[in-house]
């Protein structure tokens, strides 16, 4: 069972075993991320995690593929992220979850470990996603590698 679920991460989420539509934003969005060479995270509007760049995946050291769709408590533990004096980060504190939940852009820096076991810092700028009429999607945060990595 476990091996299934893994395996359904990467699908969008489902209403009554129906796949989502997902806003056309975020589509959008997760299209142009493909094709920066910025790294950067996509997530919807409940936090979880819909894509991340090729850029990315080195800083985070998986491939999306490998990681595919989860929600934010999960990702937000997952790379152990933690504060200058080495104290862990709850995922609600994360630059990208308050831009989420405060519709506003947030920089931070924080260490993380990647999964290729680097721990590294990096400096983040997350700004909320807001479609048409006001439409609250989602949020990205773009990020690199800072001075401490």
């Amino acid at each position: 069972m476990a091996d299934s679920l893994h395996y359904c991460r990467d699908l969008p989420p489902t209403a009554g075993g129906r796949v989502l539509q997902q806003p056309i934003e975020l589509i959008l969005m997760k299209q142009l991320a493909g094709y920066l060479t910025v790294p950067i995270f996509v997530v919807d509007s409940a936090g979880s995690l819909l894509y991340y760049n090729e850029s990315a995946e080195a800083i985070l050291g998986c491939r999306y593929d490998e990681t595919g769709h989860m929600p934010l408590e999960e990702w937000g533990r997952m790379f152990s992220p933690a504060d200058e004096g080495g104290r862990p980060i709850d995922p609600d504190d994360l630059p990208l979850a308050i831009a989420l939940r405060q519709h506003r852009p947030v920089r931070g820096a924080f260490t993380l470990r990647g999964l290729d076991d680097v721990l590294r810092t990096i400096e983040v700028l997350a700004f909320p996603l807001e479609g048409q009429g006001g439409r609250r999607v989602g949020a990205a945060a773009i990020f690199w590698e800072g001075a401490g990595s």
